[in-house]
């Protein structure tokens, strides 16, 4: 398996454009984080090499790692799927990004790699985790007023996403948008109806709209994939790897754009990373757009 720099996100020099750390942020009211529980999205941002991540956080990714090591790679191409999706979607003439479970931002942040493309492209971020909301507040401070916005909110009630002020503000539901669920599926268990929970998303979109999916998965090597998936039973949310078919199925009432849904995804043929040398993935990413 091709070797990746522990801190490649994909694109770029993560130390190069970093959010303050939380004891680096004033204002707002005060925002209770408990550093007792593991959070996702805070293992996260420990394995993509971030420092917004407790003790805590550490030991758990380091539990995961211990069973898939190399789990971190694939959030580094999960990444490196983001960018290229949002740049395709914006070369194709989206101007609205709903971003669900953005999770701790680091370089490369939707709204960056969608105004490269188109400056007045808008986007709204939505997190359940009060410690992403406090970033989301820096985040704030940079993105051009009224073009961005964040709101807490969580996945598992979309029509609080759908209804959220700071959501309407920059969305229009009656123009296309991108929806964006990267890696956030998979803390959403079964009985908690994931499919459901796009089809009412999708249900809200007008036609020329597209889903911006990514999602863990064991298929790579199950039983290690099962064993990995262990390590976030204590934590925020646990992930539920799911099979190459299933997660297709989220894609119902979209057109699949080619290739299709895939460990490695870069239909405009953008110039090779490393990471697309990756053979070992522990998920798959794809585009769909809905008739």
């Amino acid at each position: 398996m091709t070797s990746i720099p522990a801190g490649d996100t994909g694109e770029g020099d993560e130390n190069a454009w970093r959010l303050p750390r939380l004891d680096e942020i004033e204002g707002g009211p005060p925002i209770r984080i408990d550093t007792t529980v593991p959070h996702t999205a805070r293992i996260y941002d420990y394995l993509l090499g971030g420092k917004n991540n407790f003790a805590v956080d550490r030991a758990a990714a380091d539990a995961i790692v211990a069973t898939i090591p190399d789990l971190a790679v694939t959030l580094r191409l999960n990444r490196l799927f983001l960018r290229r999706a949002v740049r395709y979607a914006a070369r194709r003439g989206i101007r609205q990004f709903l971003d669900i479970g953005t999770g701790i931002p680091t370089s490369g942040n939707t709204h960056e790699v969608a105004h490269e493309i188109a400056p007045d492209a808008r986007v709204a971020y939505v997190d359940n985790d009060p410690i992403v909301l406090v970033h989301g507040r820096a985040l704030m401070t940079d993105a051009n007023p009224g073009r961005t916005t964040f709101t807490r909110a969580d996945l598992r009630t979309p029509e609080d996403i759908l209804s959220a002020p700071e959501v309407l503000e920059v969305i229009d539901f009656d123009r296309p948008v991108a929806l964006m669920l990267v890696a956030i599926l998979h803390f959403i268990r079964d009985d908690e109806k994931p499919h459901e929970i796009v089809a009412r998303l999708r249900d809200a979109l007008p036609s020329g709209s597209m889903l911006l999916l990514s999602h863990a998965s064991f298929d790579a090597n199950p039983n290690q994939g099962r064993k990995g998936a262990e390590g976030w039973k204590n934590a925020s949310a646990e992930m539920t790897m799911r099979p190459h078919d299933e997660i297709r199925t989220m894609f119902a009432g979209f057109d699949l754009v080619e290739p299709g849904l895939r460990t490695h995804w870069n239909p405009d043929g953008e110039p090779g990373h490393p990471l697309d040398e990756v053979e070992n993935v522990w998920g798959y990413g794809a585009v769909g757009i809905k008739p």
